[in-house]
């Protein structure tokens, strides 16, 4: 009798055992059933291996483009102080130009001749700084950008050119050249970025980082400065055929832009791999800023990866020149005054 209730009990912690394996079972399911499908992330678009390996090496090299020293840019006022310091002074216009007047101790050397001068002719580090002069700042903005990302730590590209150097410079370049014509056209809503793509092939046959920027370098000295530069007459008859790139602060922007510009944060977009992304690689690129120095800069280093850019030469004054001036103190514009053109003595010869 005792046998049997004990196999009587047995039997039924056995079946309630049974009954609540099988509720705790079923529980599960349902909650696996009714949970929440977690949302899928569009996976990130990989980029080719040319462009992971320039952008490795330039940031090994230091991220030149997301530093305190970029845009490397000094004032007419700070050349002239240092005339008597170890600087040199490399002016790039044509030599007939040269020989009409030049800062005292400039050398004249041909922008696609850089490259082979900085290597052959002298030897860039035993001087305190290499300035760059030019008609109005944006060749020498442009070719500073590429010798510095070279390596050339020392390179800096003279603000508003020869014209900062004196009056009869500016009266045939920049204060021939600025001016208010499209500032009526302006808008001031935001306009959404491209989809994320990869970067431009290079098809360089380069493997490294480094072979890649002497590659790309040498190159874009070669290929000159004429391809590099865009109107802003060029740009606004056809907005459209543009992806244009608005280099500058966000109240700047809203204050009133091209047609269909976006804009691109200071600091924080070149070597960013997912807003470089963004940069068709197919399509006309326009970047612009106040006053075409910080474009040239920023050009560079795209074209340095493929892109297809240009920056627009004067920048914004070369299209709403007064209401920079109009905005001057709210918006800190830098429009190009007389105030900005220095009384310095040049050299003929």
């Amino acid at each position: 009798m005792y046998k049997l209730k004990l196999v009587s009990r047995f039997f039924v912690i056995a079946f309630f055992s049974f009954l609540i394996s099988c509720s705790s079972g079923g529980d599960k399911k349902k909650a696996t059933e009714t949970k929440k499908t977690p949302a899928i992330k569009s996976a990130p678009v990989e980029i080719n291996e040319e462009a992971k390996a320039l952008l490795g090496y330039l940031d090994e090299m230091g991220d030149y483009v997301n530093g305190r020293n970029f845009p490397s840019l000094i004032k007419a006022t700070s050349v002239y102080e240092e005339l008597n310091k170890n600087n040199l002074i490399i002016d790039l216009r044509s030599p007939i130009d040269f020989k009409e007047g030049h800062i005292k101790g400039a050398v004249n050397v041909a922008m696609t001749s850089l490259p082979e001068y900085f290597s052959n002719d002298i030897k860039p580090f035993e001087y305190e700084r290499i300035i760059l002069v030019c008609f109005s700042g944006q060749t020498s903005s442009y070719s500073t950008s590429l010798l510095r990302l070279m390596g050339y730590g020392n390179v800096y590209a003279m603000r508003w050119g020869m014209s900062g150097w004196n009056k009869k410079s500016a009266e045939s370049t920049w204060l021939d050249v600025v001016a208010s014509k499209h500032e009526n056209q302006l808008e001031t809503g935001d306009n959404k970025k491209a989809e994320k793509a990869d970067f431009p092939i290079l098809n360089s046959g380069k493997t490294s980082g480094e072979e890649l920027l002497t590659s790309r370098y040498n190159q874009l000295f070669e290929e000159g400065i004429v391809d590099v530069l865009i109107s802003a007459e060029d740009v606004f008859s056809n907005p459209e055929k543009y992806y244009i790139i608005n280099y500058d602060r966000r109240d700047k922007y809203e204050a009133g832009h091209i047609p269909g510009a976006i804009r691109y944060k200071p600091n924080g977009t070149l070597g960013i791999i997912s807003e470089m992304q963004t940069i068709p690689k197919d399509k006309e690129v326009v970047v612009y800023c106040g006053t075409g120095h910080n474009s040239g800069f920023v050009t560079a280093y795209l074209r340095l990866f493929g892109y297809n850019a240009k920056t627009l030469i004067f920048g914004n004054n070369s299209f709403m020149y007064n209401k920079m001036i109009q905005d001057r103190s709210t918006l800190s514009w830098l429009p190009f005054t007389e105030k900005e053109i220095g009384n310095y003595p040049v050299v003929k010869k």
